[in-house]
């Protein structure tokens, strides 16, 4: 019953930015943490960024100082700010939610494709 939906995706070329939005919608008492991992091509899926519930945040060291995540509770939404982007940033780009509803914990959004590219 509960399903994220991530936005904001496309392609960008080099020192450009983006803003990915994801939004969770359902049946959903609460949500605690809140993060975004991303994918390239033949690689494993990584973290990128989490916020905790109470606004706390932590980055992989690859995109510290460029890249931003938020929060808006109010609209069960977690955005990520990215800056000065690389072609190395590349990938299919994922947000989770762990969320308080019935018969569930973790939720996971289809993916958006960001694409770094001159």
């Amino acid at each position: 019953q509960v399903q994220l939906v991530e936005s904001g995706g496309g392609l960008v070329q080099p020192g450009g930015s983006l803003r990915l939005s994801c939004a969770a919608s359902g049946t959903i008492f609460s949500i605690y943490a809140m993060g975004w991992y991303r994918q390239a091509p033949g690689k494993q899926r990584e973290l990128v960024a989490a916020i905790t519930s109470g606004g706390s945040t932590n980055y992989v060291d690859a995109v510290k100082g460029r890249f931003t995540i938020s929060r808006d509770n109010a609209k069960n939404t977690v955005y990520l700010q990215m800056n000065s982007l690389k072609p190395e940033d590349t990938a299919v780009y994922y947000c989770k939610m762990s969320i308080a509803t019935i018969g569930g914990m973790d939720y996971w959004g289809k993916g958006t494709l960001v694409t770094v590219s001159s």
